[in-house]
């Protein structure tokens, strides 16, 4: 593919900066930070525009915290400032890189996510006796400063641009790219897009998907999908990747395999328990909050609604009626 060139100009107009900064805002308008920032949004953005268009852009802090649902991740959130800068830059990239992806490469991908990868799944378990699931070792943990910048420059060939990804990427030490910046997921796809058509044209799996770091291999034959691990494995090393060594296994796809949050069978999908256990302890803390009772809290009505749409993607009409009459009854 030719290498994309005159990119940063495009980055760095304002019509770019101020789309990054109405995205940026999204779910946090309220937050102190993003009130400041839009309380003189032109001035701030001028600023910024020109820090980038003069080179003297620098990042600030970042912000580090740690998540355990649904396990535990280390998160680094960066300024304000910087995420509306990492969203004028994805503005104009991950278009440009979407046209090599292969198709079913679902994380972080407009059209695609959890719930058309999980159909895809049951598309390919329905066709194939075997499912080789791969999982990548401490993946963002693991990403290498030096394998990722010459993998952008093989496709970008803008020295400005490829300046500005560079000082995002070295804000961390190598290895690892942090999870909560949003370039990080564009070039986190970007790390493995080589994998990718190594399996389906080098390999010739047929039938292959990926979400992020989890490679999802079917065939019918054992011997094939043992030989394409190996294969995989040679190919991580290159990169400087492992494969973990107690999350790659082979399933059949008749007895059911977990996947995103389900347990994923050719002819139905269920919600794996402890995904059931752990959302009926949220269950019993929200109704101690309320007293037992109805809540109008936005924040549980919210919670509550988000985990009863990933529920209606399986075959859970009467557990999803149960735990809400338990929800709702008093006692």
């Amino acid at each position: 593919m030719k290498r994309q060139g005159h990119l940063f100009e495009q980055i760095c107009s304002f019509q770019n900066l101020l789309k990054a900064a109405r995205k940026a805002q999204r779910g946090k308008r309220f937050k102190q930070s993003t009130s400041y920032f839009n309380l003189e949004l032109e001035k701030e953005l001028l600023n910024l525009q020109y820090q980038l268009i003069h080179q003297a852009y620098h990042m600030g802090s970042y912000k580090h915290f740690t998540i355990f649902d649904p396990k535990k991740r280390a998160i680094s959130a960066s300024p304000y400032p910087d995420r509306v800068v990492q969203h004028a830059i994805c503005n104009i990239i991950e278009p440009l890189f979407e046209k090599f992806m292969i198709h079913d490469s679902y994380a972080c991908r407009k059209n695609k996510g959890t719930h058309k990868a999980v159909d895809r799944f049951t598309e390919f378990s329905r066709i194939n006796n075997y499912v080789l699931k791969c999982d990548i070792k401490s993946y963002f943990a693991s990403i290498d400063h030096r394998v990722l910048y010459a993998l952008l420059q093989q496709q970008i060939k803008d020295p400005k641009l490829l300046s500005l990804l560079g000082l995002i990427i070295d804000s961390t030490s190598s290895p690892g790219i942090p999870i909560g910046n949003l370039t990080s997921q564009i070039l986190a796809n970007l790390y493995l897009n080589g994998l990718d058509h190594h399996i389906k044209e080098t390999l010739k799996c047929h039938y292959y998907l990926r979400y992020m770091d989890d490679l999802i291999l079917f065939d019918n034959n054992k011997d094939h999908l043992n030989h394409w691990k190996e294969a995989i494995r040679q190919y991580l090393h290159t990169i400087k990747l492992e494969l973990h060594p107690k999350k790659c296994q082979t399933y059949s796809t008749q007895k059911g395999v977990p996947f995103l949050g389900y347990k994923a069978y050719p002819t139905h999908r269920l919600i794996l328990k402890e995904n059931i256990k752990r959302f009926m302890k949220k269950l019993k803390k929200y109704k101690e909050v309320s007293g037992g009772g109805l809540t109008t809290d936005p924040k549980i009505i919210s919670s509550v609604q988000s985990w009863m749409g990933y529920a209606i993607h399986a075959d859970s009409y009467h557990l999803r009626r149960k735990l809400l009459l338990k929800f709702v009854r008093k006692g």
